[in-house]
């Protein structure tokens, strides 16, 4: 039985919960797709459950996905069937599971070679054979009319015909909130802005618990549980030099770019996929809150950090490769949004770099402590890793045997939507709520940016609703601006800083604070000027978001 408290999504009550547990079945260390999906599976089976995160939910690679909710057709190319067929279903239940944030969205491949057509409706029949009673329509060839017509700017010369495909498409960050509301009203403690700082070990030298230390308030809290999960992403060394200092690292940081532009560079409803670009990558340009999203690369990084830069020559690298499909090519002062994100990719152990080595499966690895930890995967099987790694701490012993409920759980918000193109479709059973307190307070419904379409309101709402504690919080991962349009962030960033320090009860010395760290990161969304002098090529690797 969920609880639907009014207090229930309040801080303090939360943080009370860290000094009357005395023991937790299972601590979660990372608050992005995949700690969530840990998280949830444990409060589904029934125990007691605690999920710490350092920054914001979703704060790094969770929110910074190329919006989809796919198998993987490249996966299907390189033979990964299996891979591909749990990707499917885990789509099907997602768009079940969520249908206010997933939705089914229209995939065209353009075809510029004779053999295009035949190849790629060949190989999508069998991407749509694997779904099963989960597929989301069949595919079908185009004729270059039709291609043209769904498409619109797509670049007409040498143009065959297209072939049409369904996949999901989502939003990232707001799925992310969800499954944290979720948990929580399942009776888990899930806290932001409060990192793990250390590991607690019994006499024996297992692992029993975490140090954790509140961002806000400066304290420390001293937390046992029969269970500790590592999730945190392109972090999980960090977290696993705490268990043994030295070990050698599990995760190779991969960069994926992606460029954010106005809808008219793909007017049409579907979206475009390139399926080979000059060295063998994937490109899409896919409409999403009524922009378009153009991207990824696939560049691998020695460090990771939680606002990696996009590199010049991946900016150049989309926009050379959209001009080449689109009538109208898209120019650098054309990029409302630019963001970079690290996709924690399992790395090869013998010290080899092939590209195939670096796999988009997740792997668990159980340390001799006992601390667990999970490593590569992708937001469409967030589910699953969730449950195979309590799954794991029950064949370890850790926790008594229960099953898993996931599969067929409603997330926090779900409900049909007739209509995503509105904004406002992705608070789902959230929404009369919301529209209520615009009706109670007619100041809140104010936009908070003529040229935009979000409201005073929503940020009231992620205050009080949605564990937003920061500007950034807001603007970044629950009204996503700073994604769609990252000057019109900046505008906003005073009035939003108000609203927040009034919700949270904060002076105006944290509001300059608030505004000034939010211009601190926002600088990295915005591109202009001339590019750099561009001096290495990338590095190829083949892999898609």
């Amino acid at each position: 039985m969920r609880n639907t408290s009014s207090t229930l999504f309040h801080r303090g009550t939360l943080l009370r919960n860290l000094t009357t547990e005395p023991e937790w079945d299972l601590i979660v260390i990372g608050g992005g797709a995949t700690g969530l999906g840990v998280a949830l599976d444990g409060l589904s089976r029934g125990y007691k459950t605690l999920l710490l995160e350092q920054s914001d939910f979703a704060k790094g690679t969770s929110s910074r996905s190329t919006k989809l909710v796919h198998g993987g057709v490249r996966y299907l190319a390189q033979g990964d069937v299996a891979l591909v067929r749990e990707a499917l279903y885990e789509r099907g239940l997602l768009l079940e599971n969520a249908p206010h944030l997933v939705k089914n969205q229209d995939f065209i491949i353009p075809n510029y070679a004779w053999w295009g057509g035949p190849f790629y409706t060949l190989g999508l029949k069998m991407y749509d054979l694997l779904a099963g009673k989960l597929s989301l329509g069949d595919s079908e060839h185009l004729s270059k009319a039709d291609t043209l017509r769904r498409l619109g700017n797509i670049r007409p010369a040498g143009l065959r015909g297209g072939v049409l495909y369904h996949d999901g498409q989502f939003d990232d960050a707001r799925l992310a909130v969800n499954l944290a509301q979720t948990a929580i009203e399942l009776g888990g403690t899930l806290l932001n802005h409060l990192p793990v700082t250390g590991l607690r070990k019994n006499a024996a030298g297992q692992v029993a618990g975490v140090t954790a230390t509140d961002a806000e308030t400066g304290l420390t809290y001293a937390l046992n549980a029969k269970t500790v999960v590592n999730a945190t992403g392109i972090f999980v060394d960090d977290i696993r030099q705490l268990d043994a200092p030295g070990v050698r690292k599990l995760v190779r940081p991969s960069q994926g770019v992606h460029i954010v532009v106005d809808r008219s560079f793909l007017p049409g409803d579907a979206a475009l996929m390139i399926p080979s670009t000059e060295d063998g990558r994937v490109l899409f340009a896919v409409p999403w809150h009524g922009r378009v999203v153009l991207g990824t690369t696939d560049t691998p990084l020695d460090e990771a950090s939680l606002e990696p830069r996009a590199l010049e020559e991946e900016i150049a690298f989309i926009l050379r490769t959209a001009g080449r499909y689109l009538a109208r090519a898209p120019q650098r002062h054309d990029a409302l949004s630019i963001f970079a994100g690290l996709r924690p990719l399992a790395a090869p152990q013998n010290g080899s770099d092939k590209t195939k080595e670096i796999s988009r499966s997740h792997k668990i690895l159980v340390s001799e402590t006992g601390l667990i930890t999970i490593t590569g995967g992708k937001w469409t099987t967030y589910r699953r890793m969730g449950q195979d790694v309590v799954d794991k701490a029950i064949a370890l012993g850790q926790l008594p045997a229960a099953p898993s409920q996931t599969a067929h759980l409603r997330i926090h918000g779900a409900q049909s939507t007739p209509d995503h193109r509105s904004h406002l479709s992705v608070y789902g059973s959230d929404l009369p709520a919301l529209q209520q307190l615009m009706r109670e307070q007619p100041e809140l419904g104010e936009k908070l940016d003529e040229s935009l379409e979000f409201s005073r309101a929503e940020v009231v709402w992620a205050a009080r609703h949605e564990l937003a504690r920061t500007v950034e919080d807001v603007l970044a991962r629950r009204v996503r601006v700073l994604f769609l349009d990252a000057r019109a962030a900046l505008r906003m960033a005073p009035q939003v800083a108000a609203l927040l320090a009034r919700e949270l009860d904060k002076d105006t010395a944290w509001q300059q604070q608030q505004v000034a760290a939010f211009e601190q990161v926002a600088r990295y969304y915005v591109l202009e000027g001339e590019p750099a002098q561009v001096e290495q090529p990338l590095i190829r690797l083949s892999s898609l978001i």
